[in-house]
């Protein structure tokens, strides 16, 4: 056992756990944030994707040794009031997800895309969410969500622009 700290959704965090423990379960188990699912457990499927320094992770692969220091962003730190953020308001608006249980690891993985690429292209969207996988198939409706979801992200940019003036 050994103690790991990190900041997790803006909060230090400290652990004391085994070294090779996946992010995943010290999330789930330890610090009880059951929103990041357990879907392969070989970085297959999405479904426990979390930002690390904002790039999207495969947290059931990541050993905790390598989050000691960095910023984890699940889904419930994606905004405060859990529905504010773009894409979580745009997932909402399209009616995204059927039984819901990839939902996350989408909602996460578009969140870095359109932080990254702030008007992504069809291809874009491909590109970045081709790994995640949904059984239900809602792949058409999740492409329009962040489609959606830039452009919330566009009016926030022009709004804060124009409070700043």
């Amino acid at each position: 056992m050994a103690v790991f700290k990190f900041t997790l959704n803006g909060k230090a965090q400290s652990v004391d756990v085994q070294p090779q423990m996946p992010l995943l379960w010290v999330l789930r188990d330890t610090l009880s944030m059951t929103g990041t699912k357990f879907g392969c457990g070989i970085a297959q499927c999405g479904a426990c994707t979390v930002h690390i320094n904002g790039s999207p992770t495969r947290s059931c692969v990541t050993q905790i040794q390598t989050v000691a220091g960095k910023s984890v962003t699940t889904i419930e730190g994606l905004s405060a009031d859990g529905v504010s953020h773009p894409v979580q308001r745009a997932w909402i608006e399209e009616d995204v997800p059927q039984c819901g249980y990839c939902q996350s690891g989408q909602i996460m993985t578009a969140a870095a895309l359109i932080a990254k690429a702030p008007n992504p292209s069809d291809a874009d969207i491909d590109e970045s969410l081709h790994g995640n996988l949904c059984r239900c198939g809602t792949y058409q409706a999740i492409r329009r969500a962040v489609h959606t979801a830039a452009r919330y992200r566009a009016e926030l940019a022009v709004a804060a622009k124009g409070e700043l003036a």
